[in-house]
């Protein structure tokens, strides 16, 4: 089936071939949980691993693989939420007017049920963890409750994005020890850096629409200083990662493991076009190979 086949996926899906030859209401169910779109995952996953694998102990595939399922699960809760939230909204803007509750091709009521099916899919990982990861797991609730509302009310709702979407770090961290917190607040302050920027990024899609319909964004705050704005976040973010580091292992050494990932965000500020439609998402999504590269550095200072 061709790409233009079916009007009702979504421009950024990155998987239209698999997508259009779900039936209409499996196809739209994954779409509402954005299973075509594993980006957000990706990003919402990787902070999990740094959390682990920062910690020394080992590689953890067990716990890995449920944090996986689990932000597979409830980055999808999360994505039929905010739709919900934003259904009237989504219909003001080019890119997001087809999604399945905007449109109308899935009532409330069926993706209030999808919600909670994701949900408790979710709660399966959380009785996977020990009390205290739990704890911190259950604190993120009202963050993620009152996340689609921030784009109402500030310029900045990438800012409380990072808090939500890195908050993997920490449960990850908390379900293995609990100590050395100021390492493990460095690092989630950098991750939380590197999500605006990344997210500035993505912004880049919908400037016109957002301003036309009022939706505010950093990218429509920050104007033609984008680039700026995303380089000076993401230094930010690679200078708090080398403070977590420092702060775990006072190596010179151990800071040459953040290179690799310092430079790929450098490459993304270097080669963003925020005038080429198609570059801003490539570049977006190119920070599921930042996550890694950041995984792979704290598998290194805390193993090594």
């Amino acid at each position: 089936m061709s790409e233009t086949a079916s009007p009702d996926i979504v421009p950024d899906s990155e998987h239209r071939g698999i997508v259009a030859r779900l039936p209409q209401l499996p196809r739209d169910l994954a779409q509402l949980a954005r299973f075509d779109r594993p980006i957000g995952w990706w990003l919402l996953f990787w902070p999990c691993a740094w959390g682990v694998w920062l910690t020394g102990a080992g590689w953890q595939l067990p716990l890995l693989g449920w944090l996986l399922l689990g932000s597979i699960a409830m980055r999808g809760a999360g994505c039929v939420y905010n739709d919900l939230v934003d259904a009237d909204l989504d219909r003001q803007v080019a890119r997001t007017a087809t999604r399945p509750v905007a449109s109308g091709r899935v009532s409330k009521k069926l993706a209030w049920c999808w919600l909670l099916a994701l949900c408790l899919v979710g709660l399966v990982v959380l009785l996977q963890l020990r009390p205290l990861a739990q704890g911190v797991a259950l604190a993120s609730i009202a963050l993620v409750a009152a996340y689609p509302f921030m784009k109402r009310i500030t310029w900045w709702p990438q800012a409380w994005l990072g808090l939500v979407f890195t908050w993997g770090l920490l449960v990850g961290w908390t379900e293995l020890r609990a100590d050395n917190w100021d390492a493990l607040a460095a690092m989630y302050g950098g991750a939380a850096l590197w999500v605006i920027g990344y997210d500035t990024i993505y912004a880049l899609q919908d400037r016109e629409d957002d301003a036309l319909v009022g939706i505010r964004s950093s990218a429509l705050r920050l104007g033609g200083r984008v680039k700026g704005g995303v380089a000076l976040f993401y230094a930010g973010a690679v200078g708090l990662w080398a403070l977590a580091f420092w702060l775990y292992r006072a190596d010179w050494v151990a800071l040459l493991a953040l290179v690799p990932a310092a430079g790929h965000l450098a490459w993304q500020v270097a080669t963003l076009d925020t005038k080429d439609p198609a570059n801003p998402l490539d570049r977006f999504r190119s920070n599921r190979w930042t996550g890694a590269l950041v995984a792979l550095a704290c598998f290194v200072v805390g193993n090594a």
